[in-house]
């Protein structure tokens, strides 16, 4: 699969550079940050954008608003930070070195819990914390920020996925294999189709093996090596573009609360009228009582895009 978009927009680039600040102890409680207009002029970047990385912090927990001194660091991140050192250097035993790994996976699990039941846009730092009972700024000892948050758990769940070592005989069985799955993939976690990039490829081992597997897949066609590059990378653009439509449909019914049979319903009525003016015979010869069926879109999708390939084995190999 194509691997997770990595250039973060500038906003979060500046605000990790803010944050550094606070997590090292350069800025403390109470201390001014730079204001939006200072950041805008020593970056070099728009009103706008200055003002999400103060709302980026903000929703981190890490500065406050403050009647007469402008936006500070909050008192919450000083608590944080004092009892983190707090802990480090109490006296007695040594403490035993936490299991890194384990945290780092917990975190990912349950960001990826979050993002399944709540999408994307619920998934803040500060909402990842609590659920773990942890303060904000000990997630950064893990991930940079957001952006690296969603790199890693895309190889998490890619992770989770079992491709067999070989695979069933012939390119087309293991192509069907490979698509399958990562259709199963996002559509149990609808986010995942958001967060992949065709033209940004990051190092996420995980998809990268996905990846791989499906040029081996193509081993013997006598291929070049870029012909099964552009298949593979046409094969996940299938999978991802219905992926889109099944994450869309779940946010507009999370949106309205409306599910797609019942938002077919109210449309019935101005879809007869349309139908029935003679401008679209065709149409007029389909049933309406039913919505798509991406389950059925993916599978005619999937054939008619292989039956296409295999024309273009068959006139390689004449």
């Amino acid at each position: 699969m194509p691997s997770v978009q990595d250039t973060e927009p500038p906003y979060r680039v500046i605000a990790a550079e803010i944050r550094s600040r606070i997590v090292s102890g350069e800025l403390r409680p109470g201390d001014r940050v730079p204001s939006i207009r200072a950041i805008a002029q020593r970056w070099g970047v728009a009103i706008a954008t200055a003002t999400k990385v103060t709302a980026a912090l903000r929703d981190e927990g890490l500065v406050e608003a403050k009647v007469g001194a402008g936006t500070v660091v909050s008192a919450a991140a000083g608590r944080e930070r004092a009892s983190s050192a707090q802990r480090a250097t109490a006296p007695g035993r040594e403490p035993e070195p936490p299991d890194q790994e384990g945290l780092r996976v917990r975190i990912l699990r349950t960001a990826v819990e979050l993002a399944d039941a709540d999408g994307l846009q619920a998934l803040t730092m500060r909402r990842l914390a609590a659920g773990l009972d942890l303060g904000p700024m000990s997630l950064y000892r893990y991930v940079t920020g957001k952006e690296e948050l969603l790199v890693q758990m895309a190889d998490l769940v890619f992770g989770d996925l079992s491709l067999p070592e070989h695979g069933p005989p012939g390119w087309r069985p293991k192509l069907e294999l490979v698509a399958r799955q990562q259709w199963r993939l996002c559509r149990r976690h609808l986010w995942l189709p958001r967060v992949v990039s065709f033209t940004r490829p990051a190092l996420v081992p995980n998809m990268m093996a996905h990846t791989e597997w499906t040029l081996r897949a193509l081993d013997g066609l006598d291929l070049p090596i870029d012909v099964r590059l552009q298949e593979t990378l046409t094969l996940h653009a299938l999978v991802v573009t219905v992926g889109l439509s099944k994450a869309d449909e779940a946010q507009a019914e999370r949106n309205t609360g409306m599910t797609l049979n019942r938002w077919s319903e109210t449309q019935r009525a101005r879809r007869r009228e349309l139908l029935a003016s003679g401008r679209f015979p065709l149409l007029a010869t389909l049933s309406d009582d039913a919505a798509p069926d991406l389950d059925v879109l993916f599978e005619y999708a999937l054939a008619r895009h292989l039956d296409g390939f295999a024309g273009l084995v068959g006139g390689h190999r004449g």
